[in-house]
């Protein structure tokens, strides 16, 4: 009998990617696929899979709500994929059955389809694995190392510290990192709760820059001020978060009070 698969990616590339590494295992069969994360509940909730490959990061909500949507005891056997860093999931190798970091090869993802192969083959497993890890999540917060970026037919990875701002679209977020500008699609409302706020602070509704890169404050008009980041880009510091900007100025102690 072959083993129920679901994908859950919100890149199409991505998912096309895990698709065709599977081809060459004939013992698994893809039952589905999901978007993001509120269609991975629903599918994974109906299809009751042996093997979900999931996503960490989805427009909607993110790979550990998925899973704190499910029913615990009915919880498939879980790879990771995922942009972060190694180091950053180091804390949850004991309890993920495995997990995938982008760009990965046909040999690591092999290795991450038969560990998980063997765990279903043992008797009784224990279904309380990805319980822990999520009470480890809850006391542990992580932020978004890199971003990913789809351009044409390969995705790109950008270092969240390289980034010097972060600007609203529309239905997208545009990442200026020295020259150059990246769409990706998703809210600024999401990725700043994705991102380290003692890195990144926003400076206005629409804006959120990296304190690493304030150069200098400007005064711009009554009760508004301009922030120049390092590279000469200007963005306005409204004044309802100017409280708020001055405070991480101050405890990050990269600018000093002149007056």
């Amino acid at each position: 009998m072959n083993l129920r698969v679901v994908i859950v990616d919100d890149e199409p590339l991505a998912r096309d990617r895990i698709r065709e590494l599977l081809k060459s295992h004939h013992d698994v069969e893809i039952v589905s696929e999901a978007r993001n994360g509120h269609e991975a509940v629903e599918i994974i909730t109906q299809h009751r899979p042996d093997i979900v490959f999931l996503d960490v990061q989805m427009p909607d909500i993110n790979g550990f709500e998925v899973l704190k949507s499910l029913d615990s005891n009915t919880i498939p056997l879980i790879i990771f994929v995922t942009a972060f860093d190694q180091h950053a999931l180091r804390a949850f190798e004991f309890h993920a059955v495995d997990y995938l970091t982008k760009p990965f090869d046909r040999e690591r993802f092999g290795k991450a389809l038969n560990h998980a192969k063997a765990q279903l083959a043992v008797k009784n497993r224990d279904a309380t694995y990805l319980v822990n890890l999520l009470e480890d999540l809850s006391s542990r917060k992580r932020f978004l190392e890199r971003f990913a970026i789809k351009n044409g037919e390969t995705i790109q990875y950008i270092r969240a510290s390289d980034v010097d701002s972060i600007e609203a679209e529309g239905n997208y977020v545009r990442l200026n990192v020295a020259s150059s500008s990246y769409l990706i699609r998703g809210t600024l409302s999401n990725l700043e709760s994705q991102i380290d706020p003692t890195l990144f602070v926003r400076v206005h509704r629409s804006t959120i820059v990296n304190m690493n890169r304030v150069r200098e404050l400007q005064t711009w008009a009554p009760g508004e001020y301009r922030v120049v980041l390092q590279g000469g880009a200007c963005h306005i510091l409204s004044r309802s978060h100017r409280e708020h900007f001055e405070s991480a100025i101050t405890q990050g102690g990269r600018m000093k009070d002149e007056g």
